[in-house]
């Protein structure tokens, strides 16, 4: 009996990485030219894959380990990576800066931080309009540079499938770099801790942090005392790092789909971990239909608009055995919804039995234009969105199991808010993105410190929050 005559009989639907072209999709470019979109797909499905079925796997069991509460998430990068900025010098800081605020997480979360970059990959972007309209002039959106480019002209507009083989060798470039510096020193603990004292040093909420740092640091002297350098102990010194996209452009993800020679399962080769989006969730959608046959680790963003029923029948669709590990639910409800939105979600994903791991994503939800029409979001609303993520899985007894953020290395000024103060009219200084804006340096630092405190102050010795939330 064929495999095909299997999933026949007990009703599954037969799957292999070309079958999602039969389902109804979104958020996909028309490309003008379809033969030469082929010979793209074609040529990038004789290159090497970009990450191993092992590590998707190690990631996976890490991932399991946090929905367990044995561990806590941290999920940030770029909103949309560039061709144009594609620098080592970028790639460290947003790497630094990611290492910074997982060491602050660690001790305050008393658990392990499980590293997943937004990077490598990052390249295409949901669009809530096909178009855009600049001085009377309309043209395609900007789709994130793996299809088209950010200059408003109409060649720039046009999708290109030439993008997507650039794209593979940047998130190569991308990858080379971060495993270098994830195993060769640069990640070691006595250094990523005293830029966090640097970076104390220079906040204005000094007071605030110094405690936690001071902890940090007696710690850390303490393992020294007891042998554990970074010469004596490699985990000191090295770290997991791992890359994670959202699978928007399925041609790409599709040519770089492979199986797996130990096991002889599919993986999609293109990042770690995958996620769909809240606009690509659609049950019988193209988007589930490609994720559900590769064994990654997978995420879904879930929004104000998601349905209990709905998610279910996904999760029974992505992890019919349900498999810890396998599933990661991104909630991005937004400050002033997350309260009465993710309660119910929570419910009935309990009550399923599936096996989930719950971030939060703080930004998306948080998305406002300023009189001058320029998107930002509010540090103050991210922050309540956090709080009211964490408050929503206490009241229902489970695991508020890590963040999603979209941040930068760099210190650009396109969220209001946090220690220094930004306003809407800071925003013109380092107004940077082409997408979303994103935390800055300073910002997910701080981000990274108030989480800690957060955690610290609700966290009970069985890895769950109380029933009554401290504030």
């Amino acid at each position: 009996m064929t495999v095909s005559d299997i999933a026949a009989h007990v009703g599954v639907k037969h799957w292999t990485p070309d079958t999602w072209r039969d389902s109804p999709i979104r958020q996909v470019p028309t490309y003008p030219d379809p033969a030469k979109l082929v010979a793209v797909e074609k040529k990038l499905a004789k290159y090497p894959p970009l990450v191993f079925a092992g590590e998707a796997r190690r990631l996976k069991n890490a991932l399991a380990l946090a929905a367990d509460g044995k561990a806590f998430v941290l999920q940030g990068g770029d909103c949309a990576e560039s061709f144009g900025d594609f620098t080592a010098n970028t790639i460290r800081d947003t790497f630094r800066v990611l290492l910074q605020m997982a060491v602050v997480l660690t001790f305050g979360a008393a658990v392990p931080v499980v590293k997943l970059g937004r990077m490598a990959g990052q390249f295409a972007k949901p669009r809530s309009s096909d178009s855009e309209t600049i001085g009377g002039e309309t043209l395609p959106s900007y789709r994130g540079d793996i299809i088209n480019g950010p200059e408003f002209t109409a060649e720039a507009r046009i999708p290109d499938p030439a993008r997507m083989e650039f794209a593979y060798h940047q998130s190569a470039g991308t990858l080379n770099l971060l495993r270098a510096f994830a195993g060769g020193g640069y990640a070691d603990l006595h250094e990523v801790h005293r830029w966090n004292l640097d970076f104390v040093g220079r906040s204005p909420l000094v007071e605030r942090y110094r405690d936690l740092a001071a902890r940090i640091d007696e710690t850390l002297n303490f393992m020294a005392a007891c042998g554990m350098t970074s010469v004596t102990t490699p985990q000191i010194r090295e770290t997991d790092f791992y890359t994670s996209h959202e699978a928007l452009l399925l041609p790409y993800e599709q040519a770089l789909t492979r199986i797996d020679s130990t096991s002889g399962d599919w993986y999609a080769c293109s990042a770690h971990f995958l996620w769909i989006g809240d606009r690509t969730r659609q049950p019988d959608g193209a988007h589930v239909e490609f994720l559900r046959g590769v064994k990654n680790p997978l995420g879904m963003k879930v929004g104000p608009t998601t349905e209990a029923d709905d998610l279910l029948r996904i999760l029974d669709t992505l992890n019919p055995h349900n498999e810890a590990g396998r599933i990661t639910l991104i909630s991005r409800m937004g400050a002033d919804k997350v309260g009465a939105k993710l309660a119910p979600l929570l419910r009935a994903v309990q009550k399923s039995g599936q096996k989930v791991l719950w971030l939060c994503d703080p930004m998306h939800g948080n998305t406002i234009s300023t009189a001058a029409k320029v998107k930002t979001r509010s540090f103050d609303a991210i922050l309540q969105e956090v709080r009211g993520f964490f408050d929503a899985h206490a009241e229902a007894g489970t695991w508020a199991g890590g963040v999603h953020v979209e941040m930068t290395g760099q210190n650009v000024t396109e969220c209001v808010g946090g220690a220094h103060k930004l306003t809407e009219a800071d925003l013109s200084e380092r107004y940077e993105t082409f997408c979303d804006p994103r935390l800055n340096a300073e910002q997910s630092l701080e981000l990274a410190f108030l989480v800690a405190e957060e955690l610290k102050a609700r966290r009970q010795p069985n890895g769950h929050f109380p029933a009554v939330a401290a504030q």
